[in-house]
This record gives C-alpha cells, structure tokens and sequence, in this order.
C-alpha cells in the first residue's frame, strides 16, 4: 500500500470515526460540523474533476452548487407548503423525498455546465476563469432579484426532506447519508481518472496537440468533464442546504466558488482526497479560529500562501511525498 494510499484510508476513518464517537458521547454539534465537512469535501471533488483532471480553473462553481441548493428550496418549499409548482402537463406539487431532489438538482447543475461549458471552453487561461466567474455573478444577482424565492433573504425550509428508511432530523443518520453520497463520489472519481477517458483528458491537459492527433477532441473532453464536475457540485449544493434548511444567494457567489478551491488547493490539486483533506482543515479553522476572531481567514489566507509557495503538491503531497495523484 503506497503511502498516499494510507493516507487516504485515515482520511475516511477520520471522518466516519469521530461522529459515531460524538454519537456515543451525545455530541450533535460536533456530528454537524463532519457532515458540512462531507458535503463540502463532496463539492470539492465535483471541481477538483475540472481542474485536477481537466487543468480547468473554474471560479464560478458556486453557480451549480447555489443550483443545487435552490433546486432542494424550490421543491421543499412548494411541497410543504401545498403550493403546486406547475400544472401543466401535469400536476406537480413539489417534493420532499431526498433522491427526486437530488435527480433533479444534478440534472439542473449539469445542464447550466454544459452551456457555460460550451461558452467558457472555447476560451482558455484567464479568459475562461472570467468568463466563468461572469456567470456565477450573473446567477447570483438572479438569485437576489428573484423576490418568488425569497430573493435577498433566502429561503426557509421548515423540515428536513426525507429519505426512506431514514429518520434525517437525526444528526448522525443525515451524517450516513452525506458520507455515503461522498464515498460513492470519490469512488466514481477515482474510477473516473483510470478510465480511458480520464487518461484522454489528463492528456489533453498536458498537451492537446497529441491528443488530437489521435483523433480525439480536447474540447468535448473538457467539455464532459465540466458537466460531472458541474453535477457533482449541485448534488453537494442540495445536501448543504438540506443540512442548514436554507438557501439563499450567498450560495452562488463568488466567495463560495473560492472556498470549494481552497479545499483543493489545500488538499493537493489532482489528489482524489484533497477536498476532504481541505474541508476538514478549513471547518476546523473556522470552529477553532472563528470563535477567538472575526479576521480568521487572515490565517487560512497564511497556510493557503505556504501551500502555493512551498507544497504545491497541497498538505497530503507534502505528506506523501511525490506520488502519483489519484493513487
């Protein structure tokens, strides 16, 4: 088992082993704080597709993960209220159950990634970051305009929406459901890179002459990454707000697409764990920090520049050593 490996072991014992030790010690708060974890790890994984496999530096993930959320607000909301949310071709009075919700929230993400998508990878370096930066702004003064959906003030979901078989009020049963989503997450992502098209894709990252030269095009390559990637950010944007019970444009702003890629710049871009790695380090720093100052990312901002200036590999390169990425 190569180091890297071991590593990532830890990481997911980690996450499973202190909320079921919160458990036994009557601790909800402290089995919060590993589901945001979970859900966020989870967003991360969705952008590290784009930009650990694809070389594609986004800024405007936060648009599918405020997509995801507001998919989960808009169906909660009109189910609990007995509001239908259209009727025509049928009637359709919203939903509560977590998979509907989730189809519809990856389904919504995938289809925006693949429009910006389309526009944005027909540019490259700082154009493409603005170019996608420009539309999470644009959805999220959308969002702040739009008063149907609480507009400014965000949207309240009175209950948690249900699974079957589960009870999701309970802290560490909606935790279950956030740590299997990311396990399948970084399964598939994992699967993902070692597949044939995962090969084409890191090829084209490094040099996109030679892959065309094999008949392949860069630009669907990237263009498919961008639409997972896309759809993996909504699923975890409708988990979080499901986990808060609110939605609102703070999801789908710029700051939100920043924090999803401090999770992997942290972690080690490329790195199938660095989003969990990331997270966990960023809500430890909020808990801990957050509480002592209101300036604390002063100090997120520090490790962030060690990292950039000496581990670009991120905190599990600098522990691993040179390995292969998504080992």
């Amino acid at each position: 088992m190569t180091r890297e490996r071991l590593i990532n072991a830890a990481l997911l014992a980690s996450l499973l082993g202190v909320p079921l030790l919160a458990w036994q010690m009557d601790e909800p708060f402290v089995i919060t704080l590993a589901t945001k974890v979970a859900i966020l790890a989870l967003a991360g994984v969705g952008l590290n597709i784009a930009l650990g496999l694809g070389g594609l530096v986004s800024l405007g993930h936060a648009a599918f993960f405020g997509i995801g959320g507001y998919a989960m607000g808009i169906l909660a909301a009109h189910a609990q209220n007995y509001e239908p949310l259209f009727t025509w071709p049928f009637l359709f009075e919203g939903s509560n159950q977590m998979p509907l919700i989730w189809l519809v929230a990856v389904v919504a993400s995938a289809l925006a990634a693949l429009v910006i998508g389309a526009l944005s990878l027909r540019t490259s370096g700082v154009y493409f970051i603005m170019i996608t930066l420009a539309f999470g702004q644009m959805l999220y003064y959308f969002a702040i305009s739009w008063s149907a959906y609480g507009g400014e003030d965000g949207l309240s979901i009175w209950v948690r929406n249900e699974m079957p078989g589960l009870n999701t009020l309970d802290p560490i049963q909606f935790f279950a459901i956030a740590f299997a989503v990311l396990a399948m997450a970084l399964w598939f992502s994992a699967r993902l890179a070692r597949s044939p098209f995962g090969l084409a894709l890191s090829a084209s990252r490094q040099t996109a002459e030679r892959v065309e030269t094999v008949g392949l095009t860069p630009f669907k390559l990237r263009l498919v990454a961008f639409v997972i990637s896309g759809a993996i950010t909504g699923l975890a944007g409708a988990l979080f707000a499901d986990l808060n019970r609110f939605v609102s444009p703070t999801m789908l702003s710029w700051h939100t697409s920043g924090e999803i890629m401090i999770f992997v710049i942290l972690g080690g871009v490329g790195r199938l764990y660095a989003p969990l790695l990331g997270a966990a380090v960023y809500i430890l720093l909020e808990h801990l920090l957050g509480g002592i100052s209101e300036y604390w990312q002063i100090f997120l901002g520090l490790l962030l520049l060690i990292m950039v200036l000496f581990a670009k590999g991120g905190l599990i390169g600098l522990i691993a050593g040179r390995e292969v990425a998504h080992d």
